[in-house]
């Protein structure tokens, strides 16, 4: 009867099938979600909040010319989840530090995604790795004179 296809096949990453009519009602247009994601990083601490504005600015500019209405609201759809992600106020971003990428997600991935997520992976790790003194150019000695 009904021929399989990759589309049919496709799992969807999240419990709950599209609607485009509830998905278009609970998104915001693009540049009011840009707007808020920027303004929810200001309660990270600075490397995190450097390095998601400028991802968040790379990724808006190069989905602007994006014409295809399904890929157009997947963006936004899942921008809006990663701002529903994000903590509220001044005191949740210190502790914010994100969540595992579920296996269904990333075996979806398109090989561009997967490079992008690898340079990502790649950026972070020098963002994260824990500063000593003596590379920091002080010794423990110069903290003890200090009170």
């Amino acid at each position: 009867m009904f021929r399989a296809s990759l589309v049919r096949l496709a799992k969807s990453v999240s419990t709950h099938p599209l609607n485009l009519r509830e998905a278009s009602a609970a998104l915001l247009p693009p540049l009011p979600l840009y707007r808020r994601i920027l303004r929810a990083h200001r309660n990270l601490p600075l490397e995190m909040r450097s390095l998601g504005d400028d991802y968040v600015k790379a990724e808006f500019r190069r989905h602007r010319e994006t014409t295809n209405k399904v890929h157009i609201i997947g963006f936004l759809s899942q921008w809006k989840v990663y701002l529903d992600a994000l903590p509220a106020g001044p005191e949740g971003g210190k502790a914010f530090r994100g969540k595992p990428l579920d296996p269904t997600t990333l075996e979806k991935m398109s090989a561009e995604q997967l490079g992008q997520l690898y340079e990502v992976m790649h950026v972070t790790k020098d963002v994260w790795k824990p500063v000593t003194p003596e590379q920091d150019g002080k010794t423990p000695s110069d903290n003890e004179g200090t009170s």
